[in-house]
């Protein structure tokens, strides 16, 4: 769970950098992002309970007409609407000749089969049977025992975020050829966030980190935001991971105090060179309590498009990380 916000403090809204110190003039961040730390906190995230949920896409994706497929663990899945608006979740493989059930439309809340027309209405048929799914009205997840093979638990973790009717959230959808560790492992190094994308980071210090042995695995970074030139947003934000492939970023100090950004990493499976693929679900829920954010509310439509591209730019160098560190770790050459 992300921590409580405290209040905004003396923070600006906006701030002028004093200097602008060249990329390769910054504080190295090397020797305080210590390999035992990040391998300490990312161990714990791994042995918390997911209750074998998994995202598997944003809520606002799902559509009247047609199903959410993915693969999960080497697994099918589709999700769809029922006839009375609830969540339909089930194997994406056809029970009669093995049909993608990804490809099928939705009729009147019923999945209608395009080879042979076996329809589906949620309720166990013809060898087919539901798996149980939550929308928690920004992200869909499925719950795979199988996949999973942990003690079950009647819904996910899901982050405190904002209420839906002070935010604004946007979903960006990635994947990368790593396992979701790889993934996580990037999250829990807030270190390396100025040195790896400079074009929206600059003054990045981790002020506080988790203590060898400490179960409260908070790291805690001051960082800015870049706008223009010198101008910079300062905040205060906290890295926590709820479960084995939940990464929540929180921001507690400075502009937008309480809006989150949530990372979750869900296997698919391997590649056509065997390589192992994962999808990495970024939601991002903004708030403010400035007066102003009521326009920018208004205007959610039109942000969520720049707010994916500002995340898709990121994961970007982050995937390019996280499959770096797969590669080594399969090759039984990772430092760390």
């Amino acid at each position: 769970m992300s921590p409580e916000p405290s209040a905004r403090g003396a923070r600006p809204l906006l701030s002028l950098r004093r200097r602008n110190v060249p990329w390769h003039r910054q504080r190295p961040t090397w020797r305080d992002a210590k390999p035992g730390v990040i391998a300490g906190a990312l161990k714990r995230a791994q042995a918390r309970p997911s209750g074998n949920w998994y995202v598997v896409g944003a809520s606002a994706t799902l559509r009247g007409d047609r199903p959410l497929a993915r693969t999960v663990a080497g697994r099918e899945v589709v999700v769809w609407r029922g006839a009375d608006g609830g969540l339909v979740a089930g194997p994406g493989v056809c029970p009669h000749l093995g049909a993608p059930l990804a490809d099928s439309p939705v009729r009147c809340g019923t999945l209608v089969c395009r080879w042979h027309g076996l329809a589906l209405d949620g309720a166990p048929f013809a060898g087919w049977g539901p798996l149980p799914a939550f929308d928690d009205g920004v992200l869909v997840w499925v719950r795979l025992d199988e996949a999973g093979g942990e003690e079950p638990s009647d819904a996910p973790v899901v982050p405190v975020r904002p209420a839906g009717a002070r935010g604004v959230s946007a979903v960006y959808e990635g994947t990368g050829a790593c396992e979701p560790e790889d993934v996580v492992a990037n999250r829990l190094d807030p270190w390396h966030g100025a040195w790896f994308h400079p074009y929206s980071f600059v003054d990045l210090t981790v002020v506080g980190s988790p203590g060898e042995g400490d179960a409260d695995d908070r790291f805690t970074v001051d960082v800015s935001f870049k706008v223009a030139g010198r101008l910079v947003v300062p905040v205060r934000a906290v890295f926590t991971a709820p479960g084995p492939r939940t990464v929540v970023m929180c921001i507690t100090e400075g502009e937008g105090v309480g809006s989150v950004v949530e990372t979750h990493a869900t296997p698919l499976g391997p590649d056509e060179r065997g390589r192992p693929r994962t999808a990495v679900t970024e939601a991002v829920v903004a708030t403010s309590d400035r007066p102003g954010f009521a326009f920018v509310r208004r205007a959610a439509p039109l942000l969520r498009p720049v707010m994916r591209t500002a995340a898709g730019r990121l994961w970007r160098d982050d995937l390019a990380y996280a499959e770096r560190r797969w590669q080594l770790r399969s090759a039984g050459r990772f430092p760390g």
